[in-house]
Order: C-alpha cells, then sequence, then structure tokens
C-alpha cells in the first residue's frame, strides 16, 4: 500500500532537505508501509534508545547519517548509553566496547541529538504536552508518555527512532489515532485505596507486573490504585508492565490524563475484567521479585531504574544518616537531575555518605557494579526483572525504605 505523501514528504524525498534526510525518509516511508500506515504525521521530539552500543551495526547506522552531515529536525532526546560519560572511571568492562559505546553516544550528538542519556526523558525541561505525537523509543518512555503525560507514541526501536527525528515524521498508525487508545481489559484493585506512600509503590509494581503478563499488547484500565499514587508510582508502574509484556499505554482511572472515569477510558464499551488483585495478591506478586530470602548477605544496592527522579532523591536524603553502608549504594539519574544535584549540595551528601551516583547509563545493562558475587537489593520492579538475566545474580526487590536498611545491615531485612 502506497504512503500518501504531503508536499514537506515529498521535499524531503527529493533532498531538498539533504541527503540523510532523504535516506531517512526512505526507511520511514518502507517502515510506516510495513505497518499499514496511509500517512505521516509531523511529530513533536524523538527519543532514541539505539545510543547504547549492541554491535558494530549499531555504530555503523549512526555513523553513515554522521558522513552525510544529518541533523535531527526534531526536539531530540538520548537513551542511556554503554558508559557514564560525566564519570568514565566507572566503567569496569572490556575496554574496546566501552570505546564503541562511547563514539556511539557521541556519534548522535553530532547529528544535534540531546545528549540526555536518560531512560526517563519526561523529567527533563523537553517534556512533552497531551496530545503531541511523538517517535519515543525505550519501554517505560513510551508507557510514561501514553499513559501518564497523554502525548502518542507507539513502541519504535532502534534504528526507526532516529530515522523519525531525522525528518520530524512518523507514520500514522497505532496510538497515534484516538481510537486505538481505549481500554480494552480492567485490572480491579480492592481495598487499598488508603494504603501510605511507601506502600502505593509496591502496588504499583505489582500492578504493572501483572498487566504486562495478563494483558500483553492489550490496553488495561486499572481500577483502585491507592488515593496518593505518585507520577514516580506510575513510572514504576509503566516500566514493570513494559518489562513482564508488551505494553505501550495503561490507563490509571481517576490519576492518568485520559481516563477520569472507566467509561471514558474504555470509550463507554465494556472492557472484561482480567484479573482482581487485594493485599495478599500484591503480596505475593512482589515476593516473586526477589530470588533470596530475607536475612541473605547482600553485594550491593542499586536503585533508580527508571533513573531517580528528584522527588526520588529527597526521599532518599534523610535516609542517608544511616551511613556507613554496610554494601556499596548505586542510584541511576540523569544528567539534568545530577546538575541539580550539584547545584543545591545534594551530590556532595551523596558522596559524603558513600553513594555512588551513576549518569548516562543505568546499572543492569552496563559494567559498574563491582561485586557481583551475592545478591543485589532493588527497589526497582524492572531491575529486578532484567538483572537475574541480565547480570546472572540473585536479587532482592523493597521499598526504598527496604534497600536503605538492608545497605546498612549488609543483608536483607524489611522496614
Amino acid at each position: 500500500m502506497a504512503v500518501q505523501l504531503s508536499a514537506t514528504d515529498r521535499e524531503i524525498i527529493n533532498g531538498d532537505h539533504g541527503r540523510a534526510a532523504a535516506d531517512a525518509l526512505g526507511l520511514v516511508l518502507k517502515f510506516a508501509e510495513a505497518v499499514g500506515a496511509e500517512r505521516l504525521l509531523p511529530c513533536a521530539s524523538s527519543h532514541v534508545d539505539g545510543c547504547l552500543y549492541h554491535g558494530q551495526a549499531s555504530l555503523d547506522f549512526v555513523e553513515r547519517f554522521v558522513a552525510l552531515e544529518g541533523r535531527v529536525k526534531v526536539p531530540t532526546t538520548l537513551n542511556v548509553g554503554s558508559v557514564d560519560l560525566i564519570h568514565p572511571e566507572l566503567f569496569i568492562g572490556d575496554a574496546a566496547l566501552g570505546a564503541a559505546g562511547k563514539r556511539l553516544m557521541e556519534a548522535h550528538i553530532e547529528l544535534g541529538c540531546t545528549p540526555s542519556f536518560t531512560c526517563a526523558p519526561y523529567q527533563t525541561l523537553l517534556r512533552p504536552r497531551l496530545g503531541d505525537q511523538l517517535a519515543w523509543a525505550e519501554s517505560n518512555a513510551i508507557v510514561f508518555a501514553n499513559s501518564v503525560i497523554g502525548a502518542r507514541t507507539n513502541r519504535y526501536g532502534d534504528f526507526i527512532d532516529l530515522a523519525c527525528a531525522l525528518t520530524g515524521r512518523v507514520p500514522d498508525y497505532g496510538l497515534h489515532r484516538s481510537e486505538n487508545r481505549r481500554a480494552r481489559a480492567v485490572v480491579e484493585i480492592s481495598g487499598l485505596t488508603g494504603a501510605g506512600a511507601d506502600e502505593a509503590g509496591g502496588i504499583a509494581v505489582a500492578a504493572g507486573l501483572v498487566v504486562g503478563r495478563e494483558c500483553g499488547d492489550t490496553i488495561a484500565a486499572i481500577t483502585g490504585l491507592p488515593d496518593c499514587t505518585s507520577e514516580d508510582d506510575l513510572k514504576a508502574l509503566g516500566a514493570a508492565a513494559a518489562s513482564s509484556g508488551s505494553v505501550a499505554m495503561f490507563h490509571a482511572v481517576g490519576l492518568t490524563p485520559e481516563a477520569p472515569d472507566l467509561a471514558t477510558a474504555t470509550g463507554g464499551e465494556d472492557a472484561p475484567v482480567v484479573i482482581r488483585l487485594g493485599r495478599q495478591d500484591i503480596s505475593g506478586i512482589l515476593a516473586s521479585l526477589s530470588t533470596v530470602t530475607d536475612g541473605t548477605p547482600l553485594t550491593a544496592v542499586a536503585l533508580g531504574t527508571p533513573h531517580f527522579s528528584l522527588t526520588e532523591f529527597d526521599r532518599l536524603m534523610p535516609m542517608l544518616d544511616l551511613a556507613p553502608f554496610a554494601v556499596p549504594v548505586y542510584v541511576n539519574t540523569g544528567r539534568h537531575e545530577w546538575e541539580r544535584l550539584n547545584a543545591d549540595g545534594r551530590a556532595q551528601r551523596l558522596e559524603d555518605a558513600g553513594v555512588t551516583v551513576v549518569v548516562d547509563t543505568c546499572t543492569y545493562v552496563t559494567s559498574i557494579i563491582r561485586d557481583l558475587s551475592g545478591a543485589v537489593m532493588t527497589n526497582s520492579g524492572k531491575w529486578a526483572y532484567y538483572a537475574p538475566g541480565n547480570l546472572g545474580i540473585d536479587v532482592a526487590f523493597g521499598t526504598l525504605a527496604d534497600t536503605v536498611l538492608s545497605a546498612k545491615a549488609g543483608r536483607v531485612v524489611r522496614a
């Protein structure tokens, strides 16, 4: 099926905007044909996941556009890379892989991308708006943009994300269209609307895991989340859902912009309840994230997957009074947050407490944690889900308070 070309599309494909844009649009058009899109849309921004090194093909693709003097046409943020460019000494992996990963990150900057290197671009100054059409990659960012902000993006992957950025065009299909954004399944949580802030985070992670496992790519409406559910909790929910399933969007009824009530979330149509969750169910789901029992010795604590927000740092700072810690504590965050931490003195306070702040990357995708001979504890459902396979380690999952108390004790303890 031929894609209808606008006047802008014809200009780009004819080379009026340069060879790089013309080649990139050729890729976008082939992709649009494959997914059945009849036209292209202007996109407000792109978030590129392809700056994480996965082999020579990753670098060859980007270097071609650098050689053609390409420049992104829309504001474009970058996902995590393979190394922390601000703290390069933290990388302890293969030197050749580190150098290739560093070059891949730099090449994207040469194309005009913003050197954000964060999996949480919605926490930066380039946060999109309700209804914006996006070309975003990175699973948790996609879910957050669609669900919590109400912007519109499909699950774009490496290469096509950059091609959209170089052209400012995105195929009109899937979640770019209103009729495809309605809930077709319901997840009911009962008896937990009055839960406290610490418990709300765990409930969100558990709900996300269930949505991913039970709903797949079907959009779910979640009812009964605690009244105090925060944006960081919804971030954790989306990250867990995208880890355990191919989730690109959810509705949290009464909390997210396209779901003021269940009827609005479903477009007035009936949607089946696929699962009901109570307190005991939530506890069981969260327990399944841990591969070790309470009391197990730890070698590290890892926080910030997705990247820690400034609000999460606000919660962490008073807990630093427990320092010194028996095991290293790593916190992944973005450059935007790191700059603020340095400006207000919190970075020094974290360093004095023995906390290692990691930017530009994440501890479950690159070699940074010094000792992986034992279990690592985290408050991240995504980190707990991926780290056993990625790093070959045992994991303990708990609340933020649990992880800090465990870091102090050097073993898994619960608040």
